[in-house]
Parts: C-alpha cells; sequence; structure tokens
C-alpha cells in the first residue's frame, strides 16, 4: 500500500458542530488539508474578550487535536487583562502581545510550528459565525481574516464618508 493509499487519520471537529453554533459558545475548526495551505489555519468564536475566561477552553481543545501548545499571539488592545502567562491544565502558556489585530489569534505548538485562527467577534450571529468560519477553512483560501469578518458581516468596517451619521441640525 503507498503512502496515498493509507488512510490518514484525522482529529478534527465533526462538522456537526457547526450546526449547533449559538451565542456563547467557542468552537475551533482546523483546517483539513494536510498541506496547510491558505492564510488561516482554522477558526474560534469566544462568549467574551475576558481571555482568562477564554483561553484554557481553547488551549485545551486544542492540545487534543494538536499537541501542547506553548505560546499564543493575541492583540492586547482586543482582550481585557491579558496575562504575560497561564497555567492552562498544568502546563505554562506564554502569551504574547503582538499586533496582529483583534481578527486573529497566533498559536505555537511546540517551538515554532505556527497556526493562525480567525477570531469571530463575541457579539456576531450564529449565521454570520459559522459563515465567517467555513470562509476561514476554506482550502487555499487567501481572504484575510478582517476581510473575512467584514464580508460576513461579523466585523466592522470603516465607514465611508457617505454612511457617517450626520450632525444634529443638517
Amino acid at each position: 500500500m503507498s503512502d496515498s493509499d493509507s488512510p490518514r487519520v484525522t482529529r478534527l471537529l465533526p462538522d456537526a458542530v457547526h450546526q449547533a453554533v449559538r451565542p456563547g459558545t467557542a468552537v475551533v475548526r482546523l483546517e483539513t488539508t494536510h498541506e496547510r495551505q491558505g492564510v488561516l489555519d482554522g477558526a474560534w468564536w469566544p462568549r467574551s474578550r475576558e481571555i482568562a475566561a477564554e483561553l484554557p477552553g481553547l488551549i485545551t481543545a486544542l492540545t487534543e487535536h494538536l499537541g501542547p501548545i506553548t505560546r499564543v499571539g493575541l492583540d492586547a488592545g482586543a482582550w481585557e487583562e491579558l496575562p504575560t502567562r497561564m497555567t492552562i491544565d498544568d502546563r505554562v502558556v506564554h502569551i504574547d502581545s503582538s499586533p496582529v489585530g483583534d481578527d486573529t489569534v497566533l498559536i505555537t505548538r511546540g517551538g515554532q510550528d505556527l497556526f493562525s485562527l480567525l477570531v469571530v467577534p463575541p457579539h456576531a450571529t450564529p449565521d454570520a459565525a459559522r459563515a465567517a468560519m467555513t470562509e476561514a477553512v476554506r482550502s487555499g483560501s487567501v481572504t484575510q481574516a478582517e476581510q473575512i469578518l467584514v464580508d460576513t458581516g461579523t466585523g466592522h468596517s470603516t465607514p465611508s464618508a457617505t454612511e457617517l451619521p450626520s450632525a444634529p441640525g443638517e
């Protein structure tokens, strides 16, 4: 049996998980190709911007599927009270404040294996969150996280001059 004929064993979350997405649910789905083509490797929908409440669940789920997570890169401006490290499941996870934007989280497994996840805003509707997560894991997608959020209605775009509210009395 050649390598191409051998069955691939994956430990990915089933698609049915995404059908049950509702407000207050954190979901991670990694791209299902071994080549890891595309800009993003997955998506995460935290319930809030409180990192101490949200990160342990994400790290536990990722560790189960990827192995030990050593570092997380987050934009400090997007999260409440960002520590420099947390102990999760008896393992120290270092937290780097990176200017990655509030729409992305960087996950490091081992010494240098980096995964980039789209962060769906906590206020997103389930339909918008599902659409954003689907685009984030689409094989070969080159759409940046910020654009995915704008395209699916989960993020915010800078309003154009015609969309800006007028001053009272105008």
